[in-house]
């Protein structure tokens, strides 16, 4: 038998995600790990 969640232990963990990603975006995090994914894809190919 599979064990899955109830919805409401899914809905709430969906809405913490959704809450975490706006509190990240309205703190401008979104340059800071662009930032650094593009300082670790120009280390991996060799370039910085």
């Amino acid at each position: 038998m599979k064990k899955t969640l109830p919805n409401y232990v899914t809905l709430i963990l969906l809405l913490i995600a959704i809450a975490s990603c706006i509190f990240g975006i309205s703190r401008g995090e979104v340059k800071t790990v662009a930032k650094k994914a593009t300082n670790i894809c120009m280390e991996c190919i060799g370039i910085g």
